[in-house]
């Protein structure tokens, strides 16, 4: 191997790399067969699912990022987002390498699956496969919560246990 491959080697590869990319992949695989699922065996967009009071699947196309931010309706305005997404997930990469944890690594996959999951989605359609809605009513008012996937849910959690490891571990998790 040649000294530029052994460095990008170090780069990418760590204690617990293997875990947080098979984390990656499984939060990837199962994010990617509940949306096939729900659009083509399903027919989520004919046939919305009504789970309770508060709680429904609903078809969602999010041509933006989370919380529906920065729409575009372009394939310019997609691939620049698939290219942030792209340059994302190589950056978790080299800090899924630095991980020096199970649970900063099992974090990190969450994220990275949730963030190819997502990006996945953005290259077949266009936009982003959106259909968990939580909304609340009362006689008057009514709230309703971002239309999300389990994509977003991994991402969610994975940052969430980076913040737990950060704080309430006692040791800081080191970004590269």
């Amino acid at each position: 191997m040649t000294a530029a491959g052994a460095k990008m080697n170090s780069y990418l590869r760590g204690p617990f790399t293997v875990f947080g990319l098979v984390v990656a992949a499984v939060t990837c695989v199962l994010d990617q067969a509940s949306k096939l699922y729900l659009l083509f065996v399903h027919d989520l967009p004919a046939h919305p699912v009504r789970l309770g009071p508060f709680f429904d699947f609903v078809l969602a196309r999010n041509t933006g990022i989370s919380y529906g931010l920065f729409q575009t309706n372009t394939a310019l305005g997609q691939w620049v987002l698939l290219g942030i997404k792209v340059a994302a997930v190589i950056l978790l990469w080299v800090w899924l390498a630095r991980a020096g944890g199970r649970l900063a690594a099992l974090s990190l996959g969450l994220i990275i699956g949730g963030a190819i999951g997502n990006g996945i989605d953005r290259l077949a359609y266009g936009w982003v496969v959106d259909f968990v809605f939580f909304h609340v009513s009362g006689a008057n008012w009514r709230f309703d919560w971002y239309v999300f996937n389990l994509a977003d849910v991994a991402i969610v959690a994975g940052v969430a246990g980076l913040l737990y490891e950060s704080v309430a571990a006692g040791r800081a998790v080191k970004a590269p």
